[in-house]
């Protein structure tokens, strides 16, 4: 109800009548719930943004200091995420007095209300008036960074950013900066982890200067925190605070804590990093990534938690981009190779989905020597997700390289995997071959790709068959007409009288598309419905033919005809 009544401007009589969901919505402001009184508070901002100026000082203003007078700390909650629609249109006495109700909001007794005071600051400071802002503003934000509740301090920090842009660099000198550096030392971790996160975005409110000399040795304190979770915060940073200082200062400064970081005890510490290091790339410059990153990006593809050497992988391009992807491979790929049989299924994934844009910068003279066997070897690994991917990573490449390649470097050693004696590789080679089969084209396809699956129609298991009859679905739309009804049709057709009923079932379901309706319903101007059951001797009884003429206009016919079919198969079918 909360959420809905934000949007019933329309059902009332228009914005003229808005004022009527105001009651409704204040109710909802004062329950126990949160979130019930975070979407009340949600519909109301959103509607007091259409009232008429009048109607907000008339109805919403009103409304606004109720709820701040409220007994119940939810009422007095709830008004601190409306001020910042209330104040604009007063007049400027009841602006006053809409300041000094939210800096007693500030010093309210309840610390959820404190709380609530020091979210919303940012977006009522960005609505007060200049010479407001610095004085009734900050001394209200002075009040919230030296509360006793750490809970407080941590929402105040991020004011530090909100308030930073809207003051006057030397202003944001003189009372945010002290306030940062401050809360880089807080006694609360929690404290120290939220300054982590927003100190990049203080350093071009306050200039170079004052980064230089302040904030890049409150960053570095918090980059070598005794808790992991602010070690956390800043190695996650590092990359953005570095593009804001020029390269000198970062190589100087930042970059020996960032070694230090890529053998910290906490593995979610050098994960953090690893997801960003990659991207101080570009900032240091080509030198500074030889010499001083490529050793770090080493260790951490070697490290020991599989995270980390996700996050290393996935962003490898970025590395690439700077030191050109003959140092790259000279440097990185063994590592790469080496996490291709990685033990956790997810490293070898990464690499795989990696492998098309790795191949695309190496060449294919280099990749057929040192990654082709690879992307082969793929296709027979233990987990189904490393195969799947293996078998669209074919596809990729074969994409980039054309079907020429393809058919020389990829097709035939896929082929060959289909004498595999475990039937799950095969299946393998029939995804493969589904996937393969547009890039190649109706020639290569025709001659090379579709004797392997009606080959494999034969097979002794019941899943190849079923899969055989999903591949050829797939074929038509590559082949020519003449094809399909020469070599799918039949397949198929005899498919739909295999022993076992998954095959069956398989086959009749894919015939409900119109290019295999024709199957059942099309063979010139006469049909034949083959339909199991009625009579005969046998698990199924004999076959039943139904004559039925063909037009155009009979489609609906024609699948009605088909669901009786498959129905009558399965009703006649016992498990």
């Amino acid at each position: 109800m909360a959420e809905e009544l934000g949007v019933f401007i329309p059902y009332v009589g228009g914005v003229e009548h808005a004022h009527v969901l105001l009651p409704p919505l204040e109710t909802l402001c004062t329950v126990e719930e949160t979130c019930v009184r975070d979407k009340a508070v949600e519909s109301l901002c959103r509607i007091g943004a259409q009232m008429k100026e009048s109607d907000l000082v008339d109805w919403f203003v009103p409304l606004a200091k109720r709820l701040a007078a409220g007994e119940w700390f939810t009422a007095r909650v709830s008004s601190c995420g409306l001020f910042h629609v209330a104040y604009p249109s007063s007049p400027d006495q009841l602006k006053a007095e809409l300041r000094s109700i939210y800096a007693q909001m500030c010093q309210d007794d309840t610390p959820m209300v404190r709380r609530a005071a020091a979210s919303n600051l940012g977006k009522f400071a960005a609505t007060i008036e200049q010479h407001h802002l610095k004085t009734d503003i900050m001394s209200m934000f002075e009040d919230l960074t030296q509360d006793d509740q750490d809970s407080v301090r941590l929402l105040a920090v991020e004011g530090c950013a909100a308030l930073g842009k809207l003051l006057e660099p030397h202003d944001c000198i003189a009372s945010i900066l002290p306030v940062i550096v401050n809360f880089s030392q807080d006694k609360s971790w929690r404290v120290r982890y939220m300054v982590a996160n927003q100190l990049y975005e203080l350093c071009e409110a306050v200039g170079p200067e004052a980064t230089r000399a302040d904030l890049v040795p409150a960053y570095v304190r918090l980059l070598r925190d005794n808790e992991a979770e602010v070690r956390i915060a800043a190695a996650g940073k590092v990359t953005k605070f570095c593009r804001i200082l020029s390269p000198q200062l970062a190589i100087q400064h930042i970059l020996p804590c960032v070694k230090e970081l890529s053998t910290d005890s906490s593995q979610h510490v050098r994960s953090a990093l690893a997801s960003v290091i990659m991207g101080m790339a570009p900032v240091l410059g080509k030198d500074a990534t030889i010499e001083q990153l490529l050793p770090i990006f080493l260790s951490l593809l070697k490290d020991e938690f599989p995270d980390v050497r996700l996050n290393i992988i996935s962003k490898l391009d970025q590395v690439n981009q700077v030191i050109g992807i003959d140092l790259l491979s000279q440097s990185l790929l063994p590592a790469i190779v080496e996490l291709a049989e990685d033990r956790h299924w997810r490293v070898r994934l990464a690499i795989i989905e990696y492998i098309p844009l790795l191949a695309s910068q190496l060449g294919v003279g280099f990749f057929d020597d040192k990654l082709g066997a690879l992307c082969m070897q793929w296709l027979e690994d233990k987990v189904f997700s490393i195969r799947e991917a293996a078998a669209t990573n074919l596809k990729r490449l074969a994409e980039e390289f054309g079907p020429e390649w393809a058919m020389q470097h990829i097709v035939p050693e896929v082929l060959e995997k289909i004498n595999n004696p475990h039937y799950l590789y095969r299946m393998t080679v029939l995804r493969a071959i589904s996937l393969l089969a547009p890039v190649m084209g109706a020639d290569i396809t025709c001659q090379k790709l579709l004797p392997v699956v009606i080959a494999s129609s034969k097979d002794r298991v019941p899943n190849i068959k079923f899969n055989v009859a999903k591949v050829l679905q797939s074929l038509v739309s590559v082949l020519d007409q003449s094809v399909v009804d020469k070599t799918i049709r039949p397949c198929l057709v005899e498919l739909s009288e295999d022993p076992d009923v998954d095959v069956r079932i398989t086959v009749l379901v894919g015939l409900k598309s119109t290019h295999f309706l024709a199957f059942y319903v099309t063979a010139g101007n006469e049909n034949l419905v083959r339909r199991s059951g009625g009579g005969g001797s046998g698990r199924h009884g004999g076959n039943k033919y139904i004559n039925m003429k063909w037009s155009t206009g009979s489609l609906m016919l024609g699948f009605g005809c088909f669901y009786l079919v498959l129905f009558a198969d399965l009703a006649s079918t016992s498990y």
